[in-house]
């Protein structure tokens, strides 16, 4: 498939479909809390999303339950909502997307519920600055392997790992569009960077190995070694100059 340049009208209704994504995922942030069920956060998440005239992206996307993911701790990605309750301690990774006028927005975020760890917070920091360093090479004439690369060696040298079964992608009228984006690997490779290209950068970085798998729900992925995982996400117009973060606005 082809990768989809967006013109100057695509951009200016994806920029109201990142901007209810990017309330929904301050909605979860804020919902966070000791004794919450993941199925409670995603009502409230659903809630906003409708709330804002958008449907949520994720709610039967390839038959997925839940209207956002919402993972906990070991869970990688890709968390099914339900009765399992959030504690003090916990990490909490939430994706969430949302949908209006044909286009969506899609963004992540990892987020503590009450005192964690201090390996906890720092795999958080990490995670959320992998992807500020992995931006710096989201501009014309640059490669889709220079951001990984970028996101790779940040995270590397904290000590973590990135994971490698699942990558970030191009992003529209569709969720998943060319090109994937790779959290990982060497610079110089894969398609050229040019204006009007948005996408998905989302590291998804490991405490221990990147090796990972799927739980028997064959949605909810894990990390192998059952330590913690932490995601994060936006959605990234690339410009002629600096690019613009779509989904970075905190609420609406």
């Amino acid at each position: 498939m082809p990768i989809i340049i967006k013109s100057e009208r695509d951009i200016e209704l994806m920029r109201k479909a990142c901007l209810i994504t990017a309330g929904a995922r301050t909605i979860a942030r804020e919902g966070i809390r000791d004794g919450i069920t993941t199925r409670e956060l995603d009502r409230e998440i659903r809630k906003y999303i409708v709330k804002n005239g958008a449907v949520p992206t994720f709610f039967n996307y390839s038959g997925f339950p839940g209207n956002a993911c919402i993972s906990i701790n070991e869970e990688v990605i890709h968390g099914i909502p339900g009765g399992k309750h959030i504690r003090n301690g916990d990490i909490v990774s939430v994706d969430v997307g949302a949908r209006i006028h044909g286009f969506t927005g899609d963004c992540a975020g990892t987020y503590p519920c009450g005192e964690v760890s201090a390996e906890a917070l720092d795999l958080i920091a990490v995670t959320r600055q992998s992807f500020f360093e992995g931006i710096k090479f989201a501009r014309p004439g640059y490669r889709i392997s220079d951001i990984g690369h970028a996101v790779q060696e940040y995270v590397e040298s904290h000590g973590y790992s990135v994971v490698r079964a699942y990558v970030g992608h191009g992003v529209g009228a569709e969720l998943h569009e060319e090109p994937e984006v790779p959290n990982y690997g060497e610079p110089g490779h894969g398609p050229r960077l040019v204006k009007g290209m948005t996408l998905a950068i989302e590291p998804m970085v490991n405490a221990g190995t990147c090796d990972i798998r799927v739980l028997d729900n064959d949605w909810t992925v894990v990390t192998a070694d059952g330590r913690l995982s932490a995601h994060y996400e936006n959605t990234v117009l690339i410009t002629d100059g600096e690019p613009e973060i779509l989904t970075m606005a905190e609420d609406i």
